[in-house]
């Protein structure tokens, strides 16, 4: 069926409306810096708003798409890594997602697990774990097939958990208090 043809200022000023918050909070996942995730925002509403006839009726998938791709090009012409996230739970709070899954797990400990994966499943494990999207609306945004994200989200799940169990069978250092006379 495709988006309807009448895309005027009242149908963007809806979709900015109930979506600038998820592209900008799918911005400071990614980059390390808040006006760096507002300007991203912005950059991605005027393509939405360039290329209004494109965007489909559940436009956050669509959205995220953009966001994707201006970050790709932005990276590319840096010719440089990445801005990093945040590396401390306690910054990644307030960007943390709904679910309060965050609070389970040491934020710390998936953030580094997440490190040793690449991009590709790091990516498909965001879009569906922070992002809250479904395989289907993440597919759209990664440019492939339902099936092929499936069996990338279901690899990027087994490598994280790898990472994660990796990690956690590493000792952790002891603190110096917690030392026996013994061994002084």
């Amino acid at each position: 069926m495709g988006p309807p043809r009448n895309r005027d200022e009242g149908w963007f000023t809806s979709l900015y409306v109930a979506e600038y918050a998820n592209v900008v909070r799918y911005g400071l996942r990614r980059l390390a810096d808040a006006d760096a995730s507002a300007e991203l925002a912005q950059e991605v509403f005027v393509v939405a708003w360039r290329r209004r006839q494109e965007v489909p009726d559940r436009g956050l998938p669509w959205l995220y798409g953009v966001a994707r791709r201006l970050l790709a090009n932005h990276w590319r012409s840096r010719r440089g890594a990445p801005d990093v996230l945040p590396s401390t739970g306690a910054d990644l709070a307030g960007v943390a997602g709904s679910s309060g899954a965050d609070a389970t797990v040491g934020v710390t400990d998936v953030l580094a697990a997440l490190t040793v994966l690449n991009e590709l499943d790091q990516e498909i494990l965001r879009l569906v774990g922070w992002e809250e999207l479904t395989v289907s609306e993440a597919a759209q945004v990664l440019g492939c097939t339902r099936a092929t994200a499936a069996v990338r989200l279901h690899r990027a799940r087994r490598r994280l958990a790898e990472a994660m169990s990796d990690r956690s069978a590493q000792p952790r250092p002891q603190p110096a208090l917690a030392a026996t006379r013994e061994e002084l």
